[in-house]
Parts: structure tokens; C-alpha cells; sequence
């Protein structure tokens, strides 16, 4: 009997409103992700982003499996999305369960990960904690980050663009904010930077009722952005194809209107609770994140509440990528569970040498080795007099910024910049934005002595170097190579430590930092030592390599009264 026109009609509308569940691949390398998407042509009922879950279990086969939640991914309801990132080769099994008022869905499925040598998320090396590795590949990761606020407000080009640039200057990690808004940078006092058709002041990780004001948006903490996310995750792409970390702050300056839709009554609560795991579901197959609890806690929050927050945020990350909090020249969450590293904000030379190795110092006796990192210490020509310790042009020029972070890196820690704003957004040469937005033009060369930076440790095992002043000692007439006549030349930056300063890996390796040239003397271990000068302003090393010998040794003059690193090693 052939079935009627009705029967017909009635089982293609049950086929196209029935669930389907889909893999996003077979095979995935180690430390990428495979996505199961579930389509809803009918959603049930209700808010998706509050009434329905979706969960996971997923794993290697007959090892114990991953639990991992999923998110909604469509302001519907429609689409519902789940991410594992394996970090085991070979045959892997999964099951998820999606529920929504009577609705019940289950669906399980196979997958086989690969070795690709995709490196895996940076983990705080067990053998010398106050450093970095990868996990995967086992490679140390030396930390050389930029501020980038309000990047996710650029339009995809101009994202793709920035993180391009910033990757071929060497940074490896970026500060990105996901919630914040503003009406220009005069909030910053920097006046020439301001909105246009491709940059708007607002990232919003909530449905607005009025998007268009930034001081009452109206937002529907039960509902989030889908589309905004979206957007956020191609950024995270981006950076991951370039090996660049995106440290995620939930919060940039929470104190302004508009900002924080929770204020000081629900802080903490079931809403606010819901953005947290809603973020750290969706983005922690990443493999390239770390979380930054909020900016600037201190101005809107209470330490109560960002342990309750960072601890909260760990529990809802399957992966446990590394977590901290942005806020002043004090971290008292040093011994906190879920804090992998201390970040300091504290401005110019205040944040220097000795400010790091005091930090260091703190850190140890707390009985808790963890890396130290000045997170903030004044953006390159960045001026908001009188606030901002009132300075004034040249004392946060590139070059002194450049020094400030030699000064980090040899007490032990690291440090994250920022470019200039100057050559504006919507005004001015509209060419950059800087450290508010990520743009940046190839008049900003900062980042190229950072870079020098960078490569100059990573040239031997910089990690097992301690910081050792007690091994050196001025000569008691000091030595400086005559200064180069430059009649022309701007005023004379700013000496912020004046004093040499060394790492060392005794019996093998010292790097001693000389901000003014000159000689030095340093006590040797036995042995025979080849020593260079590294130009730190060119990236460069002399040609002419001389020796050293075991004892007090004095080095001859640095070439002139620049600052100058005397690199040592044994001769083996």
C-alpha cells in the first residue's frame, strides 16, 4: 500500500525538526579540539543559555574520562556546541547528554588524536617554578606580552592584522579584554583615540537592550553574545596559528558605568557565576589561553571575591590553564590555590630591578615558588598628567621601557608592555591605537628591543639562572668608555637602576646587565669562561669574544656608556 500525501508530508517534517548531532573531525592533532555540535530545528522552550545543559564525557578508551560542559551557541537555542582538547595520542571515546525542560538527547561517538607537535597550554615548570613551560612539547616559554585591551572592538581585518604584526615582533602574549566600554580615550587622556566605523569603544559579552549607550546598556546577564563570542574565538584562532597566548580578562576597568552589570549587591552571584563558566566553557579547548580573573580589582571588587571567583574559574576549566588577577604593587593571593602566578601593577622605576627581586624574595618565604610578573608598569609615552605619578615626556619613552624590562627579567621575573597611543585611532595619523586597542604602524618600534630581548635568553637555558648581586662588585674607580658627541641628540633618557645587576648559573653561565656601560667586576666559579658583549638596543653581539678566569674578574669597559650585557660562559 503506498502511505498518502499527509503521511508523507508528516515524516519529512519529523526529519528535518529531529536533533542532529555532528563531528567537527576523525582525526585531530594533540592540543587542538574536536566539536560536537547538536542542532535543534524545534528548541524547546525557555532561556537555552540558563534552562538547558549540555555535558560530556570524553577520554582515551578504557582510560577514565574528561567531563566537560558545553555551551550554547545560536541566541535561539538552536545550536549547542561541546569541545575536548586531547592531550594523549591515539583512539579516544565520548559521550554527551544534552537536557532542556522534558527534553532528553543522548549521542556518543569516536575520534583519534595524533601527535602533531601542536604545543600544548603553558604550565608553570615544576623543576624551576619561578619559569614557564609547554606542555606537550616540553619547550620553556619565555613571557614577552603587550597590552591590548580593547582589540575584540576592531573589526575582524584589523584583529587579524594586529595579531600578525605583534607576532612577528616576537610578543607571544596578549591582554584581551571581553567586557568593557567607554566613550573615548580621553578616559585614558589619550584624546586621539576615538570610535569609528571599524573601532567601537565596547566589547559586550551580553544582549543589550541599548547597545548604543555606553553607560546603560541594559544588559541581559541571562543571555550572552553570541555573536560577540564568535568573534572572540576567531581572534583565539588567529593567535593560536601564531603561537601567541591571549590572556583573558573578564573585566577592564569594572568601575565605570556600564561596565559591570552586578555591582557590589549580586558580585559573585549566580549571574555573574553563569559569565564565568559560560567564558570558561567555550574557550578553554583553546589550548593558547590563560585567565586574568579581572583588571584592577582593587577598584571595584574585594580580595574575598576574586578568591571566590579564581577559585570558581578553575573548577569550571577541565584543562586548568593558568590563572591570576591584575591589580596593584601587592598580590596577597600568593598562597591561593588557584593563583599560578603573581601579577604586579607598579609604574616606572618603582617597578623595576628591585621592586621584582623584593617580589621574588616574598614569594619564596610565602613557601610557594611561582613566576613574578609586572603586568603593568607604564605604556610607552603614555602621560595622563597629573595622574600617573604626574611625569612627563622622556620618562616613558620606548627606550626606557626597553630598560625597565631588562631590569624585570634579570631579577628573575617578566614583565607585559604596552605600544603608545599617540599615532591614534580616528584621529591623529589614525594608524596605531597601541595599548588600547592592538593597532599598531611601523613608526612603533618598541616591541623590536623587546624582541632582542627575548631572543637573547632563548639562546641558552635562561630558566637556571638565579639572580646573584651579591657576586658583583664596582670597581673602586669606575671605567666608561668615552661618550659619542651627538649635538643634536634628544635629552638624555632617564638611568632608572644604575647599577649592574647578574644572573647566574655558577660553574656554567652569568649574563650581567650594565644600564651604563662601564666595567665590572664578578666573582667566578673555577673554570675558564668565553665572554661577549650583546648590544641589548640592536639585538647584536660584538665580534671580538675575549676571556675570563675563575676569582674576582674585571671585565674591560662596555664599547660606550649605553647600557650593555656581558654574557659569560664555560668553555666546554
Amino acid at each position: 500500500m503506498k502511505p498518502s500525501p499527509a503521511l508523507l508530508c508528516l515524516l519529512a517534517v519529523t526529519a528535518i525538526a529531529a536533533p542532529r548531532f555532528e563531528q567537527s573531525t576523525r582525526r585531530v592533532e594533540c592540543f587542538d579540539f574536536v566539536e560536537v555540535t547538536l542542532h535543534l530545528d524545534a528548541p524547546p522552550a525557555g532561556n537555552p543559555f540558563t534552562d538547558a545543559t549540555l555535558t560530556g564525557e570524553f577520554g582515551p578508551a578504557g582510560a577514565a574520562p574528561l567531563k566537560v560542559d558545553g555551551f550554547c551557541d545560536s541566541p535561539d537555542g538552536r545550536v549547542f556546541c561541546i569541545r575536548f582538547m586531547p592531550s594523549q595520542p591515539g583512539a579516544h571515546r565520548y559521550a554527551v547528554t544534552f537536557r532542556q525542560g522534558g527534553v532528553l538527547l543522548e549521542h556518543a561517538g569516536t575520534f583519534t588524536a595524533r601527535r602533531g607537535g601542536r604545543p600544548g597550554p603553558v604550565r608553570v615548570d615544576p623543576a624551576h617554578p619561578f619559569h614557564f613551560i609547554r606542555e606537550g612539547t616540553g619547550r620553556h616559554w619565555f613571557w614577552n606580552g603587550t597590552t591590548t585591551y580593547q582589540i575584540l572592538a576592531w573589526d575582524d581585518a584589523t584583529i587579524a592584522r594586529s595579531v600578525d604584526r605583534l607576532a612577528r615582533l616576537g610578543v607571544n602574549r596578549l591582554r584581551v579584554a571581553i567586557c568593557g566600554r567607554t566613550k573615548d580615550g580621553t578616559r585614558w587622556n589619550e584624546p586621539l583615540v576615538r570610535p569609528t566605523g571599524k573601532f567601537q569603544f565596547k566589547m559586550e559579552p551580553w544582549v543589550a537592550a541599548r547597545p548604543d549607550s555606553q553607560e546603560a546598556p541594559g544588559f541581559d546577564v541571562t543571555r550572552f553574545n553570541v555573536a560577540f563570542f564568535q568573534k572572540a574565538e576567531r581572534l583565539l584562532r588567529q593567535a593560536r596559528d601564531h603561537d601567541v597566548i591571549i590572556s583573558v580578562i573578564f573585566y577592564v576597568d569594572g568601575a565605570d558605568k556600564g561596565v559591570d552589570p552586578f555591582g557590589k549587591a549580586r558580585m559573585g552571584g549566580e549571574d555573574e557565576q553563569r559569565y564565568y563558566r559560560y567564558v570558561a566553557t567555550r574557550f578553554s579547548a583553546f589550548a593558547n589561553v590563560m585567565w586574568d580573573v579581572t583588571n584592577e580589582y582593587h577598584l571595584f571588587r574585594d580580595e574575598a571575591w576574586v578568591n571566590r571567583m579564581g577559585a570558581f574559574l578553575k573548577e569550571r576549566d577541565p584543562y586548568d590553564h593558568l590563572a591570576s588577577v591584575h591589580g596593584h604593587g601587592k598580590f596577597p593571593f600568593r598562597a591561593e590555590p588557584w593563583a599560578d602566578f603573581a601579577m604586579f601593577q607598579s609604574w616606572d622605576e618603582h617597578g623595576g630591578y628591585r621592586f621584582m627581586l623584593n617580589n621574588r624574595r616574598e614569594q619564596l618565604a610565602a613557601g610557594r615558588p611561582m613566576p613574578q610578573i609586572n603586568e603593568e608598569y607604564g605604556y610607552e609615552d603614555h602621560y595622563p598628567y597629573p595622574w600617573g605619578q604626574a611625569r612627563l615626556w622622556p620618562s616613558r619613552t620606548a627606550d626606557t621601557r626597553r630598560r625597565l624590562a631588562w631590569e624585570m627579567t634579570m631579577a628573575g621575573g617578566y614583565q607585559t608592555t604596552g605600544e603608545r597611543a599617540n599615532t591614534g585611532t580616528g584621529a591623529g595619523l589614525d594608524t596605531g591605537g597601541g595599548w588600547i586597542n592592538g593597532r599598531g604602524d611601523n613608526t612603533m618600534t618598541m616591541l623590536v628591543g623587546y624582541g632582542h630581548l627575548r631572543r637573547f635568553f632563548e639562546g641558552f637555558d635562561w630558566w637556571k639562572l638565579e639572580p646573584r648581586p651579591d657576586l658583583l662588585r664596582l670597581p673602586s674607580e669606575p671605567q666608561h668608555a668615552a661618550p659619542v658627541h651627538q649635538p643634536d641628540a634628544a635629552p638624555p633618557v632617564p638611568v632608572l637602576h644604575p647599577q649592574p645587576v647578574c644572573l647566574a648559573e655558577p660553574d656554567r653561565r652569568y649574563v650581567i646587565y650594565l644600564p651604563q656601560g662601564g666595567a665590572v667586576t664578578v666573582n667566578l666559579a673555577p673554570g675558564e669562561y668565553r665572554a661577549r658583549w650583546f648590544n641589548p638596543r640592536a639585538g647584536t653581539f660584538r665580534n671580538s669574544a675575549f676571556k675570563a678566569s675563575a676569582g674576582e674578574w674585571t671585565s674591560p669597559p662596555a664599547p660606550d656608556a649605553e647600557d650593555w650585557v656581558l654574557l659569560l660562559e664555560t668553555q666546554r
